[in-house]
């Protein structure tokens, strides 16, 4: 149940509650008060008819009678004990207070009719009744509107607080300063949060790409000093060496033009078969393909055209997300990889036999500078977190996961309407 629907329903439950004590104590208190009225007047009324009846032996026109048909059994033997006493009664004849006490070897009673009384208490009861359901009615819109006030706003704040987590650091509550609101204070508490949050990011952002445009300059003098080295076993490893921190830098640049925001789709018809045929080809023999009815091997060959469907997305950002899961499946995995296209194209898996995927990548996604198991094999953590990103400038969903039978599996869905050529997409994960 929503928190509107809960407090008004305790506004409603608190307002009836409310309204049936006071209607109690007010009835309880009204009763007791008609009933030791009646018992002082019935008391009152027997004790001048007692002194008139020892004084003439008559009752008549004292308001007792002597030996009263209706008097109540309790009291009349009360009255043989030769004790006087009291009784509220509701018989046949209507609700009476009776007073009794002995008069000789007889009883002397006197009966003070209630009917007018309970009659006004049931009316004084009715009329509470009613102004409870009026005051019910009064407060419960009241109470719901109030609930729904604050029900909005909390939702606000954690509908916020989502856009935040999903990479939308500019979003904020922006709730004004309210004293004493409890609300106010986790709103402000959000967005300084997320202010804080947005500051550190950037600065890690800035900070990697002032790193790798640094490192361009002192790389491409490495470059030329490595081709200059005699040939030899130490002068391969150093320019092996060299060409690794080249696509660790590249790949920095790469990050950084994502986090920036400034990476644009270049839309345009793309056949997804060939693309994936060619990713493949260049990854090496142990990786295969499935189209939508056959499979075709690395070198080319198959018995029809798998994954033919041609949609509309960036070939080069495709290409380089493919890649990336390609190339990270035999990094890291183990063989047979295999690639597996959709029938309408729109669909690509990439699954290795390995040990699956880090459960750290597949609570919190790919990050940066972080394989997250040892048994996945070293490397920057680079290559997943540019996939994700480049998905989201091509406007589709890339998502991990572990095969049912083992192995990891990365599903590429591609949008069935692309995002428009120069639009402003969300950025990475580590946005």
């Amino acid at each position: 149940m929503a928190l509107r629907w809960r407090i008004s329903a305790l506004v409603a439950a608190a307002a009836c509650a409310v309204a049936a004590a006071v209607g109690v104590l007010v009835h309880e208190f009204s009763r007791n008060r008609e009933l030791s009225q009646a018992r002082e007047s019935a008391r009152v009324t027997l004790d001048r008819a007692a002194v008139t009846y020892t004084r003439t032996g008559e009752v008549q026109g004292s308001g007792a009678a002597l030996d009263a048909p209706g008097l109540p059994g309790d009291l009349r033997d009360l009255v043989e004990q030769g004790r006087r006493g009291t009784e509220f009664t509701t018989g046949p004849a209507g609700p009476a207070m009776w007073a009794a006490r002995p008069a000789g070897s007889r009883v002397l009673s006197v009966r003070v009719d209630l009917t007018t009384t309970m009659r006004d208490i049931g009316a004084l009861d009715a009329s509470i009744v009613v102004a409870g359901l009026i005051t019910t009615a009064v407060v419960l819109p009241l109470g719901v509107l109030t609930a729904g006030r604050m029900s909005r706003r909390l939702r606000t704040a954690a509908g916020t607080a989502r856009r935040i987590a999903a990479g939308d650091l500019d979003a904020r509550i922006a709730a004004g300063p309210r004293p004493r609101d409890e609300i106010a204070d986790i709103s402000t508490a959000v967005d300084t949060m997320a202010g804080a949050l947005q500051k550190r990011l950037l600065g890690e952002q800035r900070f990697t790409a002032d790193v790798a445009h640094e490192l361009r300059t002192p790389l491409m003098g490495l470059v030329t000093a490595a081709e200059l080295l005699p040939e030899g076993e130490a002068a391969g490893y150093v320019r092996d060496r060299v060409r690794v921190l080249g696509t660790l830098v590249e790949e920095l640049l790469e990050i950084s033009r994502l986090d920036a925001g400034v990476e644009h789709a270049d839309m345009s018809p793309c056949p997804v078969g060939p693309l994936v045929r060619e990713v493949v080809a260049r990854s090496g023999p142990a990786t295969t393909v499935v189209g939508a009815d056959e499979t075709a091997d690395t070198d080319g060959d198959a018995d029809g055209d798998a994954g033919a469907a041609t949609v509309r997305t960036d070939s080069r950002r495709l290409e380089r997300i493919l890649t990336n899961l390609v190339v990270n499946a035999h990094r890291h995995g183990r063989a047979p990889v295999v690639v597996t296209v959709s029938g309408d194209g729109r669909t690509v898996t990439v699954r290795d036999h390995g040990p699956g995927y880090p459960r750290t990548l597949l609570d919190d996604g790919p990050q940066r500078f972080r394989t997250g198991a040892r048994e996945r094999g070293t490397g920057h953590g680079l290559g997943l977190t540019i996939a994700l990103g480049q998905a989201h400038v091509i406007g589709a969903t890339l998502e991990f996961g572990d095969a049912p039978d083992g192995g990891a599996l990365a599903t590429l869905r591609l949008p069935a309407v692309p995002p428009p050529a120069g639009a402003d997409p969300a950025g990475p994960a580590e946005r």
